[in-house]
């Protein structure tokens, strides 16, 4: 059974992401994020692409790599400061999130296993545009 089964299909997940930028959006830790994502595509397309790439990633269809023709998840933030500090706070929240929607037990644990793995392996050194901006030559 994949991960994506565990959850209850792609309806289950699709309304996981929704909810966990819900959070993002609203929560006061969430602030990093947002900033991160306003210097891309922003959160309206972040949720559309974290489903699609969850998807395959989670054993179900491979909507990213359909659309994008990979599912390298360094390659899609190569350009993205992300601190440690960035990583655990979307594990924070897709952790809050999963336990808002129900998601709990050895399925959830499984999850969170994973996406802890994944948020520390995009942890990066690349400087962050904020501190680029404020620099004089």
């Amino acid at each position: 059974m994949s991960m994506l089964d565990d959850i209850g299909g792609e309806s289950r997940l699709r309304d996981l992401v929704e909810h966990f930028y819900d959070l993002v959006e609203t929560l006061p830790e969430g602030s990093n994020l947002r900033r991160l994502h306003a210097r891309g595509h922003g959160l309206a397309h972040a949720r559309v692409e974290q489903f699609n790439f969850l998807c395959g990633f989670m054993g179900g269809r491979h909507h990213y790599k359909e659309k994008h023709g990979h599912m390298d998840i360094k390659l899609m933030h190569a350009h993205v400061p992300i601190r440690q500090i960035d990583a655990d706070t979307w594990v924070a929240l897709m952790h809050q999130a999963l336990a808002d929607k129900g998601h709990t037990g050895p399925n959830a644990d499984r999850l969170h296993r994973a996406f802890r793995h994944v948020a520390d392996l995009l942890v990066n050194n690349v400087a962050d545009w904020e501190d680029t901006a404020t620099r004089r030559p």
